[in-house]
């Protein structure tokens, strides 16, 4: 575990606390873990979500295009 004495705005100390009444935490650490994971489920891993999930399997099922080679790739890409 990391220890660390941080500044924050009167502001973001008030969300702090309403987390941590909201979900029955001990202290502001335990809040700041629950903000960090929403964080992370939100934010950073976007590409998990249900929907995104759905979505790459519509494409999975999709029939892709035939070329012979690259120029005729080309071709079609460029007429497209």
């Amino acid at each position: 575990m990391v220890q660390a004495i941080i500044d924050i705005k009167d502001s973001t100390n008030r969300v702090i606390n309403i987390v941590k009444a909201q979900f029955g935490l001990k202290d502001k650490s335990e809040a700041i873990d629950v903000l960090a994971a929403q964080y992370e489920r939100q934010i950073l891993e976007p590409q998990l979500r249900p929907e995104y999930v759905s979505t790459l399997k519509k494409i999975k099922t999709q029939k892709g295009i035939k070329f012979r080679n690259i120029e005729e790739l080309r071709k079609m890409i460029e007429h497209a």
